[in-house]
């Protein structure tokens, strides 16, 4: 059994700093949901760390907050090929 190991505040900080600087508040992401489906929506808030140990992301239409890690920042356009939303 491996030990409990206390996550590291300063790299999770960084991690949302990071997401922050590459997507605002209302910029658009794809975030891979639960059940395989990849969704296209915005952020309504800032990246930030959950009760001290998980850095998230709430975004628009969809239920409580995902881990950064399975939200991915859209450059703008990107995504908009064909003139509709995915």
């Amino acid at each position: 059994m491996t030990a409990y190991r206390k996550p590291d505040l300063r790299k999770l900080r960084a991690e949302c700093a990071r997401f922050n600087a590459k997507c605002p508040v209302g910029g658009a992401v794809i975030c891979d949901m639960d059940g395989g489906e990849r969704r296209e929506t915005v952020t309504v808030s800032e990246a930030q760390v959950l009760s001290g140990h998980t850095a998230v992301v709430w975004m628009a239409g969809i239920s409580g907050c995902y881990l950064l890690s399975r939200v991915t920042p859209i450059s703008p356009g990107a995504a908009d090929t064909d003139g509709g939303v995915a």
